[in-house]
């Protein structure tokens, strides 16, 4: 969000405090905009090979790393969704003659979640980034990680919601986990991240934080009393805001909560577009920004205080040591090496998918962390809004 006259993100140096740039890695699947909801389905796929277009010709892949996530396996995948969810999701087929009527109303697909085909495949490439970065993350290869393809932030366990199936970021937290006594996670989607906060709603070795519409509006949750339960009581934080709040007023709210943002590469793109191969998608101004719509905000400024109030009050009764100790971690079987792509190209269409075993973390000591790049590895837990329609 922007001010008058100012970029899309909050000012930053070269790099984070240190002054030292941040290494930033951006995980693509040339693929994944062949997977397709059906038609009027407002969940795109297409629209994150769209993004990998504006980045390309922005020329912002030259400051980053840019690397093909690696598919999550079936093992992957069951650290947090149930078995026979997971099996349910890798033998759906596109034919709906060919599903257990039972089994469709059970795990919740149908029409906003529809099985398409190809849908694990989908599955298993947006979770593989996410935790593949996770794993750049805790070996220290980068400072921040970006998966256009995850976000799919309304997952639960042992079901799908809101054109959502398996839960890459809570895949991504349990890698992150490995390394990390605790782990932050901020949603600013416009839908509460329920599927994440009911996931380690009972621990205090994760805090999540949603800025979301509330109200008569999907999922439904995300009061703002709802703050966890049992050692997680005060690590859930929900932000519950009406229609029409303006830039500045949520860059104030989140900036009272939150504290810390920053561009990840130092760099504010213009916000005239550069011609790309979906320059016509938008059209008719080709800018970068949206054009701020003119509507009533209900947000009203006794409203935001007392939210800031009662936020602030749950953050100081938290406790500053995680109870939840470390156990031992599986082993951790390394991706098998694959031949690098040009990524600056247009991908072809219907592009494969390599199928495969997981990769995970190498080590729990920092002091040992493996330097080396791999290519295999992929993305960020910080939600991707683009991607997320419910």
């Amino acid at each position: 969000m922007a001010a008058s006259g100012e970029g899309a993100s909050l000012a930053s140096a070269a790099g984070g405090e240190d002054g030292r740039r941040r290494r930033v890695s951006y995980f693509y699947e040339p693929s994944i905009g062949d997977y397709y909801y059906g038609q009027g389905h407002p969940m795109k796929p297409h629209r994150i090979r769209m993004a990998h277009s504006l980045v390309v010709h922005y020329g912002l892949h030259r400051l980053l790393e840019l690397s093909r996530p690696y598919p999550a396996s079936d093992a992957d995948i069951r650290r947090f969704h149930s078995d026979d969810y997971v099996a349910f999701l890798a033998s759906a087929t596109g034919n709906p003659a060919l599903l257990d009527a039972r089994a469709v109303k059970r795990f919740n697909v149908g029409e906003d979640c529809p099985v398409f085909d190809g849908l694990f495949p989908f599955c298993q490439a947006s979770a593989g980034g996410s935790i593949g970065a996770a794993v750049k993350l805790n070996r220290g290869d980068a400072d921040i990680t970006v998966n256009w393809a995850g976000g799919l932030h309304h997952a639960k366990k042992g079901e799908a919601s809101g054109f959502c199936y398996v839960n890459d970021i809570v895949l991504a937290i349990l890698e992150l986990l490995k390394f990390h006594k605790r782990v932050l996670y901020v949603d600013i989607d416009v839908h509460h991240g329920d599927g994440v906060e009911e996931a380690f709603f009972t621990t205090n070795r994760v805090m999540t934080c949603s800025f979301h519409k509330y109200g008569d509006f999907f999922p439904g949750t995300g009061h703002i009393t709802d703050v966890g339960a049992g050692e997680g009581k005060h690590y859930a934080l929900n932000v519950p805001l009406s229609d029409g709040i303006d830039d500045d007023t949520f860059r104030d709210l989140f900036q009272c909560i939150i504290k810390k943002t920053a561009v990840a590469v130092g760099v504010e793109p213009d916000n005239k577009l550069p011609y790309n191969d979906y320059y016509e998608y938008f059209g008719p101004d080709y800018n970068l920004h949206i054009q701020p719509r003119s509507v009533e905000n209900l947000n009203s400024t006794k409203d935001l205080e007392n939210i800031k109030s009662m936020i602030l009050d749950h953050l100081s009764k938290i406790e500053h040591v995680p109870s939840t100790q470390f156990h031992d971690r599986p082993s951790d079987p390394e991706a098998p090496e694959q031949e690098e792509e040009d990524m600056d190209k247009r991908p072809p269409q219907r592009s494969r998918l390599w199928s495969g075993g997981a990769y995970e973390s190498d080590t729990e000591d920092p002091d040992n962390m493996k330097t080396e790049t791999n290519d295999l590895s992929a993305s960020s837990v910080m939600k991707d809004e683009s991607n997320d329609d419910s």
